[in-house]
């Protein structure tokens, strides 16, 4: 089985973010050749590059096309905690829309390119395409629903299955992608991926090795293969072994 790497995940224009996942189904040709005529194509970004930076006027929605992305939000002390991980055919930016500036900072995970959308030509694009604007609200009760299952994922779930969790969404991800879901690189580090759940560095590669040892994955540095969906499912809903679960939570008390 191929490897997927984020960074090599390249979506053509007609099934990209602005077609399948972020656009209505069913889009004519036609209609996609009008939307083409909005949509801009900056130059790739670099891993920590800046897409927006907090406090910036909300420009465009912009669309990941290859790569990856992670969404943050800074402190007054400086620290930094991350919101959200971008994948192809997603798109980050609808942090802006209510005041019209960006409440969060976005940057890429490594080299990524992004597909923008001008978010002020969103009527004149709407009367073009009619279903777009319905769609756009779609996605940022999408967006509402996925923070919703963090506050969740922090709050009620143990070390280990907040991880489970986490690597199950990445699963079901590229299976909306179109792409094989079990086997994958992952783009961000150990120490990210405990930023975004609310655990150490420490917890999460702990997590780690013991989803290893039940043979439920297998790691090699950032590659990750699911050797059993099924209980990583389970566990994805609090309904893992007890025993796994409370050495979890002990050791969660402590991180």
């Amino acid at each position: 089985m191929e490897l997927i790497d984020f960074t090599k995940l390249k979506v053509s224009c007609q099934k990209c973010s602005l077609a399948e996942l972020c656009l209505p189904h069913g889009l004519s040709k036609a209609d996609l050749e009008k939307l083409d005529q909005f949509v801009r194509h900056p130059k790739p970004l670099g891993r920590g590059d800046y897409l927006f930076r907090s406090g910036d006027a909300l420009g465009s929605l912009h669309a990941v096309r290859s790569g990856s992305a992670k969404l943050v939000m800074g402190n007054s002390k400086g620290e930094e905690q991350i919101l959200g991980f971008y994948l192809p055919g997603e798109v980050v930016g609808f942090d802006a829309i209510n005041t019209g500036r960006h409440t969060c900072s976005a940057m890429a995970l490594e080299t990524s390119s992004i597909c923008s959308l001008p978010y002020s030509q969103l009527a004149e694009i709407s009367r073009s395409v009619p279903s777009l604007q319905e769609q756009v609200l779609r996605l940022i009760g999408r967006e509402m629903s996925i923070e919703n299952e963090l506050l969740l994922t922090i709050n009620k779930k143990s070390a280990d299955e907040r991880i489970a969790t986490f690597l199950i969404s990445i699963s079901h991800r590229f299976r909306r992608l179109g792409y094989a879901q079990n086997e994958f690189r992952l783009s961000m580090s150990r120490q990210e991926i405990g930023n975004y759940l609310g655990l150490t560095i420490e917890t999460v590669s702990r997590s780690f090795t013991r989803l290893q040892k039940r043979r439920l994955i297998s790691t090699q540095r950032r590659s990750v293969k699911l050797l059993d969906v099924s209980e990583l499912h389970e566990m994805s809903h609090g309904a893992g072994g007890a025993a796994p679960q409370a050495a979890s939570r002990a050791e969660e008390k402590t991180s």
